[in-house]
């Protein structure tokens, strides 16, 4: 019967994101903390069944699986700002750059360029990409996270979708000859072409988890990048 009720409490979890807001001072284990805090609440799952990240660098709280008894004893401790569930993201591509007036003639400084470290929170990216060159000079891309997730087919940080790699060419892409399919030939290039990028695949065909996004959020702040850049929204809800 116990192993009964634990499969029960399981399959009705959900994943929550549990904010405290500000980090309280003085010296202490943000880890312990939270962990006392959710096991206090915890009625038929273990600790480890049921917490799933830590957040403390852009963002304090963690993730957990919770039940709706569990989210509703949770939220009402001392300390807890707010307990929300998990969503999940949509990719997004909109004319950025149009939108902020940047532009296309302004004067190059690929030295000063090359060391901004753009973080990109997408699907992944494609490193093969002449947008993406590594040359004895340049390490293009300085580094590369992703983060698990059930649905995604393939667990490294290579863009199996497009999506990431196409929004990391638009922010720092390298100059490359472009046409479509032949016609209007020119070039593109990103709107920081001597940049670097470091990479945080977060998402999937399917969308990208909130989870995952602000573990992204806070590895990209640890790693300590210039500028971070995210294309997403939520889904509409007439879908």
């Amino acid at each position: 019967m116990m192993v009964m009720k634990a499969s029960a409490a399981d399959q009705d979890s959900k994943i929550h994101i549990v904010y405290l807001g500000s980090l309280p001072r003085g010296e202490f284990s943000i880890l312990s903390r939270q962990h006392r805090m959710l096991e206090s609440v915890l009625e038929g799952s273990s600790l480890s069944n049921s917490f799933i990240r830590s957040y403390s660098r852009s963002f304090n709280g963690f993730a957990a699986k919770l039940t709706e008894k569990e989210r509703k004893k949770l939220a009402d401790k001392k300390g807890v700002v707010s307990v929300f569930p998990s969503t999940t993201l949509r990719l997004q591509t909109t004319r950025a750059w149009d939108f902020l007036g940047f532009s296309e003639t302004i004067k190059r400084q690929p030295v000063l360029e090359s060391n901004i470290i753009v973080g990109v929170i997408d699907s992944g990216i494609w490193p093969e990409s002449q947008s993406f060159p590594y040359t004895t000079f340049l390490l293009k891309i300085t580094g590369a996270r992703f983060y698990n997730s059930e649905s995604k087919a393939n667990d490294s940080a290579r863009d199996m979708v497009g999506h990431g790699s196409h929004t990391a060419s638009t922010a720092a892409g390298n100059k490359v000859e472009a046409s479509f399919y032949g016609l209007v030939q020119g070039e593109a290039r990103g709107g920081v072409p001597s940049a670097r990028i470091s990479v945080y695949s977060a998402c999937s065909e399917q969308g990208c988890s909130s989870t995952h996004i602000l573990a992204a959020f806070d590895d990209a702040v640890a790693d300590g990048v210039d500028i971070i850049t995210i294309s997403k929204n939520k889904v509409s809800q007439l879908n």
